[in-house]
């Protein structure tokens, strides 16, 4: 039951300290609106037009084909640097030419779906 506590204690420590955080906030910084400062304000671009823009989704496959291969880049350099010991075997290497065969798959598959072009 101890440990319970412990976690609740920690818990609530953890929500007094916020909401002191955003006490002290709300008392301590200046508070002046003005127009100019209400205004959607963007890697220093005025806003002209409509709030409203479409992005292509293509963006979202590149993202995701960054986070595939970072993930490899994750598995691939802790492996490779344990490679060097005599007791990993035969069967690691197995287990990481089928990884590599996958992640090979994947990227197969987006160039064949065109997805690697900059068009």
């Amino acid at each position: 039951m101890s440990g319970y506590v412990a976690v609740a204690a920690v818990l609530v420590a953890g929500l007094l300290l916020v909401t002191a955080a955003m006490v002290v906030r709300r008392l301590l910084a200046p508070h002046a609106p003005h127009v100019a400062k209400l205004t959607t304000y963007e890697s220093g671009v005025d806003p002209v037009g409509e709030g409203w823009a479409q992005t292509k989704v293509r963006y979202f496959v590149y993202a995701f084909l960054y986070v595939v291969f970072a993930v490899d880049a994750v598995y691939l350099f802790p492996w490779a640097h344990v490679l060097r010991s005599a007791d990993i075997g035969a069967a690691s290497l197995v287990e990481m030419g089928v990884f590599i065969g996958v992640i090979v798959l994947g990227l197969a598959h987006a160039a064949r779906r065109g997805l690697l072009r900059w068009v």
